[in-house]
């Protein structure tokens, strides 16, 4: 069974396996995209193949046809194996590594058209039958035709076997592209890129199907395009790239500036620059090919410096007088290896001959600027046939074995201009030409396949223009040879002697008429100096004027080449060697030359199996989704594509083998739905009986039907379009159940499994944890009670397992302050060494957080504190109480007048005579020298801390200090003083009487703190603590 699914441009089959009516079970699904399947879209993209249109005769249902699909995106269609290509003028995303495997090894007609599905086809055809092949690319400037044989170059290279000499090879052909376009493509009207001459490329393939080799014919490089372009056009691409790109040494050496400006060959046109054109890296890719293509860096330093010459030579400006700008005549004798003397004598003069002497004649001042630009025109023309011979040198194939070919002619496409001159003759000459093949192998191949299928082959009513071939070809009396004759005949030739012998000639020829031979109403049409020719698509008027007498001037440049000969350039050297014609041999014109060349490509193709691309541009305007249809429609005329398709239809419109026909189309009939026994064309039989077709619209040959009208392939599509949407719902229908029963049955199998398999794990994992239970308790029990031990393998877990816990303990009870001194859990007897010096550690570390976070001011009062502590600690009994209290220091605001020290300490006091023990009220001032008695602002007394022997206080907290002076200065009266203090602090003094008499203070305890003078002359101090006495 097979279900069609349609798409906007892919359409997809589905079969299925031929036994699910009886099983009802599925067991293979394919699917792959189906050309056929377009049948069913036809009405809205249009028709695949125009052999299929039913209106084939009309060229407005050709018309609509292309439209159609062109404003789908759809730009390539098929006239049987012809493809006709529309250029989108916009990326498709067409092109990619993915679409090409999609088209590799696909039959021709399962996918939708595309370059690829002829590529491939030409490719498998290649390989299966051993012959060879050609591809013919045409159509008019800007149609895509480039691009179309890079696209097939793109897809050999990606599926053809790879090794790494096959991959050399590869990279040769594909970079041979961009050096042939740089040196023969330019900007034109047209086309940003468009192909200046004709390119016929083979390549070669091994037994194996793998590119080893490839070989390039180039055909009439337009080389006037060197010395003169039409507004809006350019030179060929490698001027630019050259000036553009080129390193800046390298354009030293050649004597060029940066700007296109400078040199007349380049600004003719008045576009040397390009939006869509970028020459700086177009520079890049060229060099870089030329390396691959294994060019030696002297061919390239040769072949850059030939390019340079051509443009200086562009700058020489001859007058009356012959005068020349000497610098651009130097710069390219230099740059050609040609005495500069020599050079400017060939640009300026012609070889006489005289009877047994030659006579050098000046030339005018116009014959010159000729001769200028013919030698320009024949360096780059010939320097381009080297170029192409020396990639030819690279890509040679030096296994002697058969190879098998497959050729890419990429050919420009007949031109109508408003004037048309010798280049659009030889160009439409090569499309009569073509054309006559074309129609001869086309009507080969269809001959061949009806023989080889048993059908009687009906003769092909087409228009022969073997007429029009023989009209310009044919000897002594074609227009070539006439040309040949008028060229090199004796005597003064012009273009309207030329023109004379033409009517004298082709009087009377259907398909010739000029000026003097037409009638009164086409006269009118055509000016004095031109001629017309009827061709295959349609009538072109040329003009003869100034245009086809090439050879006549021609003789006059004999001079220059044998200049060209002394040149030291190896690339000249070789372009004009020593066998060039001279004034006593004939020498061949230009048309001559391109006509043997034209019968030498016609022999190659003749011998190769024929596949043609058709491209058509769709607007002058080169704008995306615009199809101009006047311009379309020339196309196809002078394309072609009419008298093609009136060749395919002549016969039959379809034919399909047998198998491919049946398998499609068997579910309309009963007997053959949905298994046949028999063989396929008794199938096919069975099939178009029950559909009722007429004898005359089919035929049966060997292995294919042919169907003759495209409604009866049309009605058969249709009829299946209704079947299958029955069809489809009941298998569908199977198909359902039987995956709907088929996932029950596995996920009931499934859940069976996954139970028992869980099951099976749980019951492990239960065994597995308590085994290790079991070893884990034994373990501790051992552990515990060899737990003071020495550490073994019998306890060792077991410690692990103490440490561990302890620890982790510890460290939820650890003391929050540095004074916190009772909380310390108790470790076991294994951790305490441990404990101590983490104990030690976590004391540190508090103190170390504790002295982190304190200020300037608290550390200076706990410097303090630690002073006092040394002092005090166990001395006074008051001294646990004065832990808290800060010391302050008080700073008096007269002291400063007083004193010339800065004060360090400053207290009230009060101030005990020697004699009568009076109490005396001071103020008590220490500072950095000594220490003042004060009273109101007057100083009482001075102590040095040179004189003081010491300090003694008491245990009691009775507030007095005792300061030690000597007393060697008598008339001071410091040793016999006692001072008391009033504060925190107090003072008492060890004084002398008189010398050899000693004071006393008695101190002792009592319930109530005083200070008196007792009755034996002491002074008594009396505080709540016990009695000291000190002298």
């Amino acid at each position: 069974m097979v279900i069609v699914f349609t798409s906007k441009t892919i359409h997809f089959k589905i079969f299925y396996c031929e036994s699910l009516t009886k099983c009802g079970k599925l067991t293979t699904i394919i699917i792959f995209p189906d050309m056929e399947g377009s049948l069913t879209a036809r009405d809205r993209v249009g028709i695949q193949d125009f052999v299929l249109l039913d209106a084939y005769t009309s060229e407005t249902a050709f018309m609509d046809n292309l439209r159609k699909r062109f404003n789908e995106n759809l730009i390539y269609t098929y006239i049987g194996t012809l493809l006709v290509s529309v250029n989108p003028y916009k990326e498709l995303g067409i092109y990619t590594k993915k679409q090409m495997d999609i088209y590799m090894g696909v039959n021709f007609f399962e996918l939708p058209p595309h370059i690829f599905a002829l590529a491939d086809n030409v490719y498998r055809t290649m390989i299966s039958e051993t012959n060879n092949h050609f591809i013919l690319i045409s159509g008019e400037s800007g149609a895509g035709k480039t691009e179309a044989s890079k696209k097939v170059l793109q897809f050999y290279a990606v599926c053809c076997p790879s090794t790494r000499l096959l991959d050399n090879v590869r990279d040769r052909l594909l970079l041979s592209n961009p050096v042939l376009e740089a040196f023969g493509n330019a900007k034109t009207l047209k086309n940003d890129n468009s192909s200046r001459f004709g390119k016929y490329m083979d390549i070669q393939f091994d037994h194996q199907g793998a590119a080893v080799g490839g070989h390039i014919l180039s055909y009439l490089l337009e080389k006037s395009r060197v010395v003169h372009q039409n507004h809006g056009e350019r030179n060929f691409h490698i001027f630019y790239q050259l000036v553009e790109g080129g390193e800046d040494e390298l354009l030293r050496w050649l004597g060029l500036e940066r700007n296109c400006q400078k040199y007349r060959y380049l600004i003719q046109g008045e576009c040397a620059k390009v939006s869509s054109i970028n020459d700086k890296s177009d520079w890049k890719t060229v060099q870089k090919a030329l390396t691959i293509i294994e060019f030696s860096e002297k061919d390239i330093e040769h072949l850059f410096a030939i390019i340079a010459s051509v443009l200086h030579l562009g700058n020489v400006h001859f007058e009356a007088s012959f005068s020349l700008f000497p610098l651009f005549i130097i710069y390219s004798s230099q740059l050609l290896g040609i005495p500069s003397n020599i050079l400017q004598e060939g640009l300026t003069h012609r070889k006489i001959e005289a009877k047994a002497e030659e006579v050098l004649s000046p030339f005018t001042a116009e014959h010159a600027k000729y001769a200028r630009d013919a030698l320009a025109k024949a360096i780059y023309g010939r320097t381009f046939t080297w170029l192409v011979n020396k990639i030819n040198e690279s890509l040679v194939n030096k296994d002697s074995t058969r190879k098998t070919v497959i050729g890419l002619l990429d050919i420009y496409g007949f031109e109508v201009f408003d004037v048309n001159s010798f280049e659009q003759f030889c160009i439409n000459f090569c499309n009569e030409k073509l054309q006559q093949l074309f129609i001869q192998l086309t009507l080969k191949s269809e001959q061949e396949e009806y023989e080889m299928e048993g059908i009687e082959w009906e003769p092909v009513p087409y228009f022969n223009n073997k007429i029009i071939c023989d009209l310009v070809e044919e000897k002594h009396r074609g227009i070539i040879s006439i040309l040949d004759e008028e060229c090199l005949r004796p005597g003064e030739a012009t273009d309207f002697t030329f023109l004379e012998k033409l009517e004298e000639k082709m009087c009377g020829h259907p398909h010739f008429v000029t000026h003097k031979l037409a009638d009164q109403k086409t006269r009118k049409t055509l000016e004095r100096g031109d001629f017309r020719l009827l061709h295959y698509a349609g009538e072109v008027t040329y003009s003869v004027v100034g245009k086809f007498h090439l050879i006549h001037k021609f003789k006059n440049c004999l001079l220059l080449f044998k200049v060209m000969r002394q040149s030291k350039n190896s690339i000249i050297q070789h372009c004009f060697h020593t066998i060039e014609p001279d004034g006593k041999k004939r020498p061949e014109t230009v048309a001559t030359q391109f006509k043997s060349s034209l019968a030498g490509l016609t022999e190659i193709l003749m011998t190769k199996d024929p596949w043609y691309v058709r491209c058509l541009k769709p607007n002058h305007c080169k704008q995306p989704d615009r199809f101009d249809d006047v311009m379309v429609r020339h196309q196809v005329k002078y394309l072609g594509l009419m008298e093609h398709l009136r060749v395919r239809r002549a016969g039959f419109a379809y034919r399909r083998r047998y198998e491919i026909f049946l398998k499609r189309y068997k579910a309309l009939c009963p007997d053959t739905w949905p298994h046949w026994k028999g063989t396929p064309a008794e199938g096919v039989q069975r099939l178009i009986k029950h559909l009722g077709y007429k004898p005359d619209e089919y035929k049966m040959g060997r292995t294919k039907i042919f169907i003759r009208h495209p409604r009866t392939l049309f009605a058969t599509e249709d009829a299946f379009e209704i079947c299958k949407h029955e069809l489809a719902t009941r298998i569908q229908a199977k198909y359902k159940g039987y995956r709907v029963k088929g996932e029950y049955q596995r996920q009931r199998e499934a859940a069976t499994k996954i139970e028992t398999c869980w099951r099976g794990l749980q019951a492990r994992r239960e065994r597995e944890r308590r085994a290790w239970a079991v070893k884990v308790i034994k373990k501790f029990i051992k552990g515990f009670m060899n737990r003071n031990q020495p550490v073994s393998m019998d306890n060792s877990d077991y410690l692990a397992f103490v440490r561990q816990s302890y620890l982790t303990r510890l460290k939820d009870n650890l003391p929050k302050s540095v004074l916190d001194k009772t909380i310390w859990l108790t470790p076991p007897p294994i951790m305490q060494e441990a404990s101590v010096l983490l104990r030690k550690l976590h004391t540190r570390l508090l103190v170390r957080k504790y002295v982190r976070g304190i200020s300037a001011q608290q550390k200076v009062q706990l410097q303090i504190k630690a002073l006092t502590s040394d002092i005090f600690k166990g001395r006074k009994e008051n001294y646990p109480q004065s832990h808290c209290i800060y010391i302050m220091f008080v700073s008096l605001a007269w002291e400063t007048y007083v004193i010339s020290h800065s004060t360090q300490y400053s207290v009230p006091v009060i101030k005990y005579d020697r004699n009568g023990f009076r109490p005396r009220f001071r103020q008590l001032i220490f500072t950095q020298a000594a220490a003042y008695l004060v009273e109101e602002a007057k100083i009482k007394q001075r102590v040095n801390y040179s004189s003081l022997k010491g300090v003694s206080v008491s245990d009691l907290s009775d507030n007095f200090l005792i300061l030690h002076v000597t007393c060697d200065d008598t008339k001071q009266k410091v040793g016999g003083e006692q001072i008391s203090l009033s504060g925190s602090i107090c003072m008492k003094l060890l004084f002398d009487i008189q010398p050899g008499k000693e004071g006393f203070v008695d101190f002792k305890s009592s319930s109530e703190s005083m200070v008196y003078r007792a009755k034996n002359g002491h002074l008594m101090v009396v505080s709540p603590h016990n009695p000291m006495h000190t002298t």
